[in-house]
């Protein structure tokens, strides 16, 4: 992408991202598990932003697509400082963070630490907690003595690979089954036919949120991805809506 651009953190991992510059609040597109800013959720908000001179703001994670640094040493709380970085560093706009899969479990981190600048959430397949629920005892068991888990990729060729300082980090982030302290606006669409993450987690993660402005948008025929041209249509009526 000819607009992407650069932000280099204080160790030297480049962080690649675009921005678009408009009125406020900046759209943040967090993308999920070995994702990056150039799928079809995140290049259609990006656009639409841009198109109505609205600011939004997309990224790499390190590891992960243009930027620098190895998948295996990504962790939430690595990724939770590089966004805060980059929000931090181009500008001081309120925040509408929207996150897909685990990118829905990163932006309650970013959420938490970015306070009264938070002006919205919208959460896509959200997967809050996925190293709790969406492992077996055996593999969590593996991850916990320091072993890299792989499981059978449906969306590429290579298995995708959980590695142990990914794990352990983020037992240090479970936030459900108890109070998260979030009070904006809040809206999370989930496929009922979401083979990875259950559409029951968005009804938990809607109950846990302190926010009373919280709605769950279920698509019946959804799946994971919500990336079809019907879903991106009903996202961006949703993000349109809190901005």
């Amino acid at each position: 992408m000819s607009d992407t651009r650069f932000h280099e953190m204080a160790d030297g991992r480049r962080i690649a991202f675009r921005l678009a510059e408009g009125a406020g609040p900046c759209l943040v597109f967090l993308p999920g598990y070995m994702s990056d800013m150039a799928g079809g959720k995140a290049s259609a908000l990006f656009e639409q932003a841009r198109a109505e001179g609205r600011a939004a703001l997309l990224l790499d994670y390190s590891g992960c697509g243009a930027s620098s640094g190895r998948f295996a040493e990504g962790t939430l709380s690595r990724w939770r400082e590089e966004v805060l970085a980059l929000v931090e560093h181009y500008g001081n706009a309120p925040i509408l963070l929207a996150g897909s899969s685990m990118g829905g479990w990163l932006m309650l981190l970013v959420g938490e630490a970015l306070g009264d600048r938070l002006a919205g959430l919208v959460g896509i397949a959200a997967a809050p907690d996925f190293t709790l629920w969406g492992y077996s005892a055996q593999q969590r068991a593996a991850l916990a003595a320091g072993e890299t888990v792989l499981e059978d990729n449906p969306y590429g060729p290579e298995p995708t690979p959980t590695h142990p300082g990914f794990f352990a980090d983020a037992e240090g982030h479970l936030r459900l089954g108890q109070e998260i302290a979030i009070d904006c606006p809040v809206r999370l669409l989930h496929g009922q036919c979401d083979a990875d993450v259950p559409w029951e987690i968005s009804i938990e993660l809607a109950k846990n949120l302190r926010s009373d402005d919280v709605q769950v948008t279920l698509v019946k025929d959804g799946d994971h991805r919500l990336s079809r041209a019907c879903d991106i249509a009903l996202l961006e009526r949703i993000v349109a809506a809190l901005t």
